[in-house]
């Protein structure tokens, strides 16, 4: 058990072989995999299993950020900073950002396989504004991808500059580290605030549009 739960890589592939073991007792139950493996909606919930594991680690890094690292940085002693700037950081930034490329591919994705994309682009406009859903789901998509581009376009640059990650800014001072710091926090205190419509958009495109 130990040499299962001491490894990440172990206890991931323990995690999906246990979903396919619920999968194997949900098809005998349902009347069969190959019925079910065949079916027109079984890739579409695939991909949205996959779209949902991949946004619950993006958000929960996000959300790690805002609630822990960056409020607790400050209290730390300076000789203990480089424990989290030089290895923890950079290590979650690498899930924070790759998440979330996962979480918009797979969620357009989706949005095309179920016929939906045109009308969530548009927030409802080709179907007249008639469909409640679409235009949450279309807030909730435009959200997700403002998040998106924040992440791979302002945070991440400037978290490569301030944390000096792979010493590719060693010419830096510390007040342009110290600036570059806090445009990334500010963008990722942006993309906190924007987490929330959009998770309510997301849920609430299927439950509250009935």
């Amino acid at each position: 058990m130990a040499a299962l739960l001491g490894n990440l890589r172990n206890s991931l592939i323990a995690g999906f072989l246990l979903a396919l073991v619920v999968f194997v007792l949900y098809g005998l139950i349902a009347g069969g995999l190959t019925a079910i493996v065949s079916s027109q909606g079984f890739w579409a919930f695939v991909l949205r299993w996959l779209h949902v594991l991949s946004a619950i680690l993006w958000i929960g890094l996000l959300y790690y950020f805002n609630f822990v690292q960056i409020p607790t940085m400050p209290k730390i002693p300076d000789e203990q900073k480089p424990a989290v700037s030089k290895f923890i950081a950079p290590e979650a930034l690498w899930y924070f950002r790759w998440s979330a490329m996962a979480t918009i591919a797979t969620g357009l994705i989706l949005a095309g396989l179920n016929g939906y994309f045109l009308d969530a682009v548009t927030l409802g406009a080709t179907s007249g504004f008639n469909v409640p859903g679409n235009t949450l789901i279309g807030i909730g998509m435009w959200l997700g991808t403002i998040m998106w581009f924040n992440v791979w376009f302002v945070i991440w640059p400037n978290q490569q500059r301030a944390l000096n990650i792979e010493n590719r800014f060693p010419d830096l001072t510390k007040d342009q580290k110290a600036g570059h710091g806090r445009t990334a926090m500010l963008f990722s205190r942006t993309n906190f605030v924007l987490s929330i419509p959009m998770l309510f958009c997301m849920v609430g495109a299927t439950h509250l549009s009935g």
